[in-house]
């Protein structure tokens, strides 16, 4: 039975029903790969939802974007309540990945900004998949092939506090010191605890409602409960809790002391090759700079970049596959690729780009060889990990329809009963004024509109001179953050203002119903993903 509770009230209806009955059918003949052609608004999403609760297999749903992941998170939230229903994305509002320009011999150091609230749910996500739950359904951007921490180290570092335990107050501070969680007294946050004679506060790192109160008689556990993290009212007594790490790379004391071997060993193999090649400035460098990362781990079991040493930290051999999100779901989880024309590209394209990086930083004694482990999948081990998969798309790329020798299942007619947009081709002379006509037409009936770019600055610029003429306006690209791009579309279809001004981010996958013109500027020029397929997607929406 499945352990999945579809909560809604609409019955598949339209091209739905056969649909549903197709996959569910085709998952249970063990059929390795299907494809969903359902047109724009035919409710692909509602079907893979029924095919998720007939079926009750751990679900891993990847998005090509952050902002269609964020609308399939709300969506699938939605229909399972009662679920694990959790969200894995990048968890970057801004990146500058570490590189080296040998033309100008100028080093670019690593540069971010972590979004504290992604970081939670990414914890989230994993910490249901460890826990061994099967309603689980995680939806993620591409970067769910990037490497992180093995799902054996982040279960060895599971702590168990309950009533009675005999233990020190000492040794379980240290014991969260062990699984990164750091003492503050003042500032209660996520990931923090704090010390109040015999009472100790711990707020999960993936948690930000329900903070852990441990109370101590002695060296014995006395009471466990949950309390509120901004009051510290009791919210129930639970006897016991189950503590997930507060960072996803996370090792054991003994495992940290063997990788530490390991990375001297081939730093002094490294050094010997530099120096036989006469290459003395880079040796000088890489030596500095991974004895101070070695300093840093040992003193406080981390450092900058820990990532780069993930192949001696999991102890994996050169070459092996990192560990990844779908290394932490069983071996019968389903697979849904959204959007599929996308994604696919993406992930075949990630492992080639990030290799070109490192292997500059890597000759020129920034980073030691094993840095090249620290990867995305190659496109043939994640093929590898996948045992069934549903590609999802309206318009599904060569790859998709060759796994599937040309068999799709079809989602055609609507449960709404629209039919495809009218598309009309205007003459680019005077296209502003013509789409300002237009825009002001629909604006007094309530209606919204989209308007598509070439560049992020295009964007940028109409939507100044559209504010200059009182029309109510919002941008979207790359530049803006995850989160910001949700409430963006949000504002848009509450009606707060009326035109949304995009390049590519406007395409595959967003529901906005409320959109009655899509405006495709200086159609005729070739521009980054302009092609027949992204057109039908700019239409669709």
């Amino acid at each position: 039975m499945s352990s999945f509770q579809l909560v809604t009230k609409y019955q598949p209806s339209g091209d739905q029903p056969k649909a549903i009955e197709e996959l569910v059918a085709g998952l249970h003949q063990a059929e390795r790969d299907q494809v969903l052609l359902g047109v724009t608004g035919s409710g692909k999403t509602f079907t893979i939802s029924n095919v998720i609760a007939q079926t009750g297999r751990p679900t891993l749903v990847i998005s090509p974007n952050k902002t269609l992941a964020a609308q399939l998170y709300g969506e699938f939230r939605s229909f399972f309540p009662e679920n694990a229903v959790e969200f894995f994305i990048s968890y970057y509002d801004y990146y500058q990945p570490e590189a080296y320009v040998p033309t100008t011999d100028v080093y670019i150091e690593k540069d971010f900004s972590i979004n504290d609230e992604i970081d939670r749910l990414r914890l989230r996500a994993t910490s249901a998949l460890v826990e061994g739950r099967r309603d689980v359904i995680v939806v993620a951007s591409v970067s769910c092939i990037y490497g992180i921490g093995a799902k054996e180290d982040f279960k060895d570092q599971l702590l168990v506090i309950r009533e009675g335990q005999t233990v020190t107050r000492q040794q379980l501070l240290h014991r969260l010191n062990d699984i990164h969680y750091s003492r503050n007294d003042f500032e209660f946050g996520r990931g923090t605890f704090r010390v109040r004679g015999d009472v100790v506060d711990i707020l999960p790192a993936y948690e930000d409602k329900k903070a852990i109160r441990v109370e101590f008689f002695g060296d014995e556990i006395d009471r466990v409960s949950l309390i509120h993290p901004l009051d510290g009212t009791l919210i129930e007594r639970v006897g016991h809790v189950l503590l997930y790490p507060a960072r996803l790379f996370v090792t054991s004391q003994s495992n940290l002391a063997r990788a530490i071997t390991d990375i001297k060993d081939e730093l002094v193999d490294r050094l010997k090759e530099l120096r036989d090649l006469g290459k003395y400035l880079e040796a000088q460098r890489l030596e500095q700079r991974t004895l101070f990362d070695i300093e840093m781990m040992k003193e406080v079991g981390y450092c900058s970049g820990i990532e780069n040493y993930s192949m001696h930290l999991s102890g994996r051999k050169p070459g092996d596959k990192p560990n990844c999100l779908i290394d932490y779901f069983p071996d019968d989880f389903l697979l849904v690729i959204d959007e599929s024309h996308v994604t696919i590209p993406q992930i075949r394209g990630m492992y080639n780009g990030d290799r070109q990086r490192k292997l500059t930083l890597v000759e020129h004694g920034f980073r030691l060889p094993s840095a090249l482990e620290n990867r995305p999948l190659k496109f043939d081990e994640f093929e590898q990990q996948v045992h069934q998969a549903i590609y999802v798309s309206a318009t599904p790329g060569d790859y998709e329809l060759q796994r599937t020798m040309g068999v799709v299942v079809e989602q055609v007619i609507r449960p709404t009963g629209l039919l495809d947009p009218r598309i009309e081709i205007r003459p680019v002379r005077n296209q502003i004024d013509d789409l300002v006509g237009e825009i002001r037409t629909r604006a007094e009936k309530g209606e919204r509109i989209l308007v598509t770019t070439l560049t992020k600055r295009m964007a940028e610029d109409l939507t100044d001179y559209l504010h200059n003429l009182h029309i109510r306006t919002a941008y979207i690209h790359s530049d803006v953050s995850a989160l910001e791009r949700v409430d963006i579309i949000r504002n848009l279809r509450l009606g707060n203002f009326d035109v949304l001004v995009g390049v590519n981010l406007l395409r595959e996958g967003l529901d906005m119903p409320e959109v009655t013109l899509v405006a495709i500027l200086d159609a005729d020029k070739e521009g980054f993903l302009r092609s027949e397929r992204s057109l039908m997607q700019t239409a669709g929406r």
